[in-house]
């Protein structure tokens, strides 16, 4: 898996979790208060990429640094909704922010989470849970794909979602227009 990868990079602490299975991310990106000791020592200091910026989380700062110093046009983000809700809300939130930059999954233990702007193609299995999340009001929604297809229909979190829809094939089809919507794609064992 890791080999499809061309640059392995952990947020802060995230390079814990990688030391614990043996992989070394090219570089640990944040402000560098939660990589254990013994990980840091490792990695290496050439390996500290230190943005001590308070302002920003670092998964903010990883995906600057990925997309903007690096040049990435396409960032994975592994488990992107582990541990604290607010930390999993503001990071699905990043994936729409930064979206307009490159193509971005977030991937948890329930599934993966792609940022929807103006229209994505996006691999999924027959009968496979799909959700669509606005994040604020959508004007119009059009889907391909799905066994319960929307034809410009207006999508807000204060009025109407569209979850536990189901994939009807392998690919299912997003537009958006006027907002931004997470689509939320149920994994292997969730939501069948």
């Amino acid at each position: 898996m890791w080999g499809l990868f061309d640059l392995l990079l952990a947020a802060d602490g995230g390079a814990n979790h990688l030391a614990a299975v043996g992989l070394r991310p090219a570089a640990v990106v944040g402000d560098l208060d939660s990589i254990r000791p013994g990980v840091r020592a490792w990695l290496g200091e050439q390996a500290m990429a230190p943005r001590p910026d308070q302002d920003h989380t670092d998964l903010e700062k990883t995906l600057a640094y990925a997309i903007d110093e690096r040049g990435a046009t396409r960032v994975t983000v592994l488990a992107a909704t582990g541990g604290r809700p607010d930390h999993a809300f503001e990071n699905l939130a990043l994936a729409t922010r930064w979206g307009g930059k490159a193509t971005i999954e977030l991937h948890g233990e329930e599934g993966r989470f792609v940022p929807v702007l103006e229209r994505a193609e996006l691999s999924s299995t027959d009968g496979q849970l799909v959700s669509l999340l606005p994040l604020g009001r959508c004007q119009h929604v059009w889907t391909q794909g799905l066994q319960w297809e929307l034809g410009g229909d207006e999508l807000d979190p204060a009025s109407r979602i569209s979850v536990s829809n189901r994939a009807h094939g392998p690919k299912v089809t997003v537009r958006v227009e006027g907002g931004a919507l997470l689509v939320f794609l149920a994994g292997p064992g969730r939501g069948w």
